[in-house]
């Protein structure tokens, strides 16, 4: 029986060679769509799932209400970890601070500023399941003097040499040898480190021993016994036996929680947290984007299989009068289904293994090996299944139940059934497509209403320099003045944060709200910051060195922040503020600059504070105003080296720093475009093999029409309008639904494009193009067709 399956199977596949490779070649590019987000997918959903005991580790996070907003922040201090090992002996097992911090590692003549570095405890490697190449977990980091390097940092020290044992200069501070080896971080670690160094180095430092000072994360291991939530209930009276006196104090007050350890990466991106995070809503996106391209491509073999129905006809009437029962006849189609989802299966693997160095450079990382995962062969048969079952199965339901007399004649009654279910799934086919296109096109709106929105501040040809070691840290003042001397350079400003970048928040007091405690973000910067930025002053006036009293006793708000405190701009100026967690010493404010996203987009301005106080700076702008950029960059890298000799030169630019806040959507947009294409293309293939199909059913009557003096242009609205019908109902359908599902989109920005109506015309009018072209490709074939021959075709 199976024999006989394949045979017919194989030549009915030559007899019909266009419609049987635009079904292959439909599932082939469907089935590899989801090859392909099926591999990101399983590695989402991995992450850090390779720790052994990684089912009781949680991380610790304070919470804290700021303005109204709930804010889970992984900071925590160093005293924590031994804190809770100690008040909680029966539920912590072990414990795990991680700081990631970046030194300066040199060996002979070789030096990078390793951006990288974890200082950890000793028991780092027993505690999390990094694999070791080299070296003993238990015992690898219990020297302080020690350092692990993974197997590429390991290379671009060491070359082919053994690492093992070799000492490297940390910082030129201190010597370190290595003493182990371990694997590449794996993609699917929301922790990524290229070298890993004992935190008991630093045990003396004033900030290990401070409860206030929340700089790295603690981890804890608890017993399996445990239950998480009753160990989290004991966290209250935690927090005020060690910090109730300073929170009374600092007139407010913090919670602490804990979170699953595999539950981290999907999190969500934050301002506090520098682990690494992915977005469960681009997971679902892909998933969507995976079965709308499945369905298409099985609605182009369901759809040219029942258009054919009347040519298999004579074969399943000569069957049934041999003695075929109608479920034989069910299960020949489905085979036949099945056998095109077993050959584009194939394809679709060497298809796959093609656009798998273009699609990891995409994603922006290296997915785990697949063919040696057996989830990848078990969906890979699931698709399989699933495809010839789901395609076939309609199309095998039709034929079978044909009576053998009307087979046998060629004239069955399935016209307007056929035809409308046929006009069905195109409706749906285009609907989805047209779907796509308002996604894409609302996507790249928004994404160009980012790009090219006024910010409120000038970041072209806006450089960032870290002062992110001891040497620039200390002569950063030469530094500033020495580049600010440059003819290419316009200004040059310290500061402790770039807009879209991290903004520390403290609690303030207002002149007419005492006793009120007001969270704002606060931004340190000396006299240069407003220039540098580009900033509007709107009241008062800027903070200046003209003003002894500047330094100490003055500072800038925004707009926000005037709001909040209830004032006008202009009421602000003049008024005092203090910082409640800082020094309480009053300030006045001296002017109000005009908001400014100083954050991404997705947050409506919040208030901020601009200080000239507190010697914390973390970066340098500068700002150029030349157009030749690299003889000026050789200059303040000249200038770098002198102040921070051995610390290589490092730099950024303002402007990519903030487009990095959209990287998901920019991968949204780029992931929807292609995917949409994709989609496109098979729904037009479906169709072009139904207007293939139609043409060649209506051959007599073309040959006719033309005889009778029908033109060109008339024959092919002919055979258009009747395919096109369905595309122009399945295009009204999906407007609604676009509309819907993008405005649901457009919340996760505070400042947005507005949804215009032309937007939907547009996506519909290239859906309508698009499918014209298609169908009038065969339409005008067949118009221009010699009718002599067309009456002569049988």
């Amino acid at each position: 029986m199976l024999k006989n399956y394949l045979l017919l199977a194989f030549k009915n596949f030559r007899k019909q060679k266009l419609f049987s490779l635009i079904n292959v070649l439909g599932l082939t590019v469907g089935i590899t769509c989801c090859l392909m987000i099926f591999l990101f997918i399983l590695n989402e959903f991995s992450f850090d799932k390779f720790h052994k005991n990684g089912k009781n580790i949680y991380r610790i996070y304070r919470v804290a209400v700021t303005n109204g907003e709930k804010r889970n922040i992984p900071y925590v201090s160093p005293p924590y970890a031994k804190a809770l090992a100690n008040d909680y002996p029966d539920a912590v097992k072990a414990t795990m601070r991680v700081y990631g911090d970046n030194d300066l590692v040199r060996y002979k003549n070789i030096s990078f500023n390793e951006k990288k570095i974890y200082l950890v405890d000793s028991n780092f490697f027993s505690f999390f399941s990094f694999r070791l190449l080299k070296g003993d977990p238990a015992t690898v980091l219990n020297d302080p003097l020690s350092i692990v390097m993974t197997q590429s940092a390991a290379k671009k020290y060491f070359g082919n040499q053994d690492p093992i044992g070799k000492v490297v200069d940390f910082n030129e501070k201190m010597r370190l040898k290595v003493t182990g080896i371990s694997e590449d971080v794996p993609a699917n670690s929301h922790l990524e480190f290229d070298m890993v160094v004992p935190l008991s180095n630093w045990r003396n430092e004033y900030w290990m021993n401070q409860w206030p000072s929340n700089s790295l994360f603690v981890y804890l291991q608890l017993n399996p016994s445990v239950r998480p939530d009753d160990l989290q209930k004991q966290f209250p009276s935690f927090m005020d036996k060690y910090l109730g006196k300073f929170y009374k104090e600092a007139g407010f007050k913090m919670d602490l929680i804990m979170k699953p350890l595999q539950g981290i990466y999907f999190e969500g991106e934050n301002p506090f947290d520098s682990a690494k995070h992915g977005s469960l809503k681009m997971v679902y996106i892909f998933m969507s984007i995976a079965v709308l391209i499945l369905v298409i491509a099985c609605i182009n073999f369901m759809n040219l299989a029942t258009a054919r129905a009347t040519d298999r006809s004579k074969e399943v009437g000569l069957r049934k009068v041999l003695g075929a029962v109608r479920k034989q006849l069910a299960w020949q189609f489905i085979f036949e289904s099945l056998l095109f989802s077993i050959m584009a299966a194939v394809l679709a693997v060497f298809l796959l293994q093609l656009v798998m160095p273009a699609y990891t450079n995409f994603l922006g990382y290296n997915l785990p090996p697949y063919w040696s995962n057996p989830y990848f062969y078990i969906f890979l048969v699931s698709v399989v299944l699933i495809v010839g079952i789901l395609a076939g199965s309609y199309p095998a339901l039709l034929l079978s139940s044909f009576t053998p007399i009307e087979s046998l004649r060629g004239k069955l009654k399935v016209g307007k059934h056929g035809a409308a279910f046929r006009k069905a799934l195109v409706v749906f086919q285009f609907g989805i497509s047209v779907l796509l296109i308002i996604s894409v096109t609302i996507v790249t709106k928004q994404m160009h209403y980012v790009r090219t929105t006024d910010l409120g501040f000038n970041k072209e040809q806006s450089m960032i320099v870290r002062l992110d070691n001891g040497k620039i840290w200390d002569h950063k003042i030469n530094f500033k003045n020495l580049v600010q001397a440059d003819p290419a350079v316009s200004s040059v400003s310290l500061m402790t944060g770039e807009p879209g970048g991290f903004h520390d928040t403290y609690g303030f007091e207002a002149e007419n709200k005492p006793g009120e405690k007001l969270m704002l973000n606060t931004e340190f910067a000396d006299f240069e910051y407003v220039k540098a930025l580009g900033l509007k002053i709107i009241a008062g006036r800027d903070l200046s060195p003209s003003f002894p009293t500047d330094s100490s006793g003055a500072v800038l708000v925004n707009r926000a922040t005037a709001t909040m405190m209830g004032y006008t701009p202009e009421e602000a100026v003049g008024k005092w503020i203090k910082n409640i967690t800082g020094d309480s010493l009053r300030r006045t404010i001296v002017g109000v600059v005009e908001d400014y996203h100083y954050a991404s987009l997705r947050q409506v301005i919040g208030p901020l504070v601009i200080s000239p106080k507190k010697d914390d700076r973390r970066l340098v702008l500068i700002k150029l105003k030349t157009s030749q950029l690299q003889p000026a960059i050789d200059r303040i890298k000249k200038i770098y080296s002198a102040n921070a000799a051995d610390f290589p030169f490092e730099y950024s630019f303002l402007d990519e720093k903030f487009d990095l806040l959209y990287k998901a959507e920019i991968k949204q947009e780029s992931l929807l475009s292609i995917f949409s294409a994709i989609a496109i293309c098979i729904a037009c293939l479906g169709l072009f093999g139904l207007a293939s199909y139609t043409a060649l059913k209506r051959t007599k009557e073309i040959g006719v029409r033309k005889v009778l003096g029908s033109s060109v242009e008339n024959i092919v609205l002919l055979l258009s309008k009747d395919l096109l019908k369905p595309v122009l109902l399945g295009t009204v359908i999906a407007i609604p639904a676009g509309y819907y599902i993008m405005e649901n989109w457009l919340q996760n920005f505070a400042y947005r494009t507005p949804v215009s109506w032309w937007l939907f015309a547009v996506a519909a009018l290239i859906a309508v193009l698009i499918a014209l072209f298609t169908v009038s490709i065969q339409a005008v074939r067949a118009a221009l067709a010699n009718p002599v021959k067309s009456l002569r075709e049988q």
